[in-house]
């Protein structure tokens, strides 16, 4: 953000967001703690939080939100950290997009607030196979597309058959999986907001779809930190390689700063112990990144999405 634009959002009034956001059927909240719209839990204010009551009112709020030079960023789920400032602008969270809907030749369409364990859930009890790798990822539908989320089993890509986005302009884009390039841990989409997603499945054995996940939830659970908030692997494993092992080499499995822990039970986990800052987590991130490049040259990228201002 220029200078001149933070000028123009501090200059702006409940009288200009009003006009800015005329015509908005869903919800509107100022200052809006953003630390119950992640799953690490941390984060400072949204300058404005919308909840769009559907894809019109979202298609309205992207394009009134253009023609007044606002920006827009959308929040949820996994994989993000927010600074201890928030964020300027609009905010928009998809929670209120909770719809599933069966479609023929075994096509499930999801909007984009569908969480991914209740996705699946949709899809065991219409003994419907090809969603159990995502078994134990919290992220809703729309980050795990963004993230192309995956885990040993499998990856989002692997399911996709459209995706249906709001450009920046405020129109309804439907995108079929060929046109979209997949990579490890992102899905290169044109720029809008993710609405919706096709996901192509096949028919299966309905108790055996459900000992899958069940089995692969248990594996999950006994690896990773699945009751402590946090945004999932916090580093991208390099080639070849598992960041969590070279984190857990040299010796800072368990390490602290403030309420943001490198998790006892996976290293590539940071948890937050209850009171975690935004300002903890990077200080932690920078801690461990420097020992693993001194001890082995291996340069950790994030996976984690860093947002907002300081």
């Amino acid at each position: 953000m220029s200078r001149a634009a933070g000028k123009d959002h501090a200059a702006r009034t409940r009288k200009d967001w009003a006009r800015i956001l005329a015509g908005v059927r869903g919800t509107v909240t100022y200052e809006a703690s953003l630390q119950a719209y992640t799953s690490f839990h941390i984060g400072g204010p949204a300058e404005v939080l919308v909840e769009p009551a559907d894809v019109e009112d979202l298609c309205r709020v992207v394009a009134q939100a253009r023609a007044e030079h606002v920006p827009v960023f959308v929040v949820g789920g996994t994989n993000v950290l927010v600074r201890d400032g928030g964020i300027r602008g609009i905010v928009v969270s998809l929670r209120q997009f909770k719809a599933i809907r069966q479609e023929p030749d075994h096509v499930l369409y999801a909007e984009g607030g569908v969480g991914m364990p209740t996705l699946i859930g949709y899809a065991i009890r219409r003994s419907l196979a090809g969603l159990e790798w995502g078994a134990g990822i919290p992220g809703t539908v729309a980050g795990c597309v963004v993230m192309n989320a995956g885990t040993r089993l499998g990856e989002m890509k692997d399911s996709v058959k459209a995706v249906r986005m709001v450009d920046p302009r405020g129109r309804v884009v439907d995108i079929p999986a060929a046109d979209i390039p997949f990579s490890y841990r992102r899905a290169h989409l044109p720029r809008g907001i993710v609405a919706g997603v096709w996901v192509q499945l096949r028919p299966g054995d309905h108790d055996r779809i459900e000992k899958t996940v069940k089995d692969y939830l248990q594996y999950r659970k006994q690896t990773q930190p699945l009751t402590l908030p946090s945004a999932g692997c916090v580093f991208k494993n390099p080639p070849q390689d598992s960041a969590g092992r070279l984190v857990d080499a040299v010796g800072l499995k368990g390490a602290r700063i403030g309420d943001a822990q490198v998790s006892e039970k996976h290293a590539n986990f940071m948890v937050n112990l209850g009171h975690a800052r935004a300002a903890d987590v990077l200080a932690l991130i920078k801690k461990v990144r420097a020992a693993v490049k001194k001890v082995s040259g291996v340069k950790l990228e994030l996976e984690l999405k860093v947002v907002g201002e300081a």
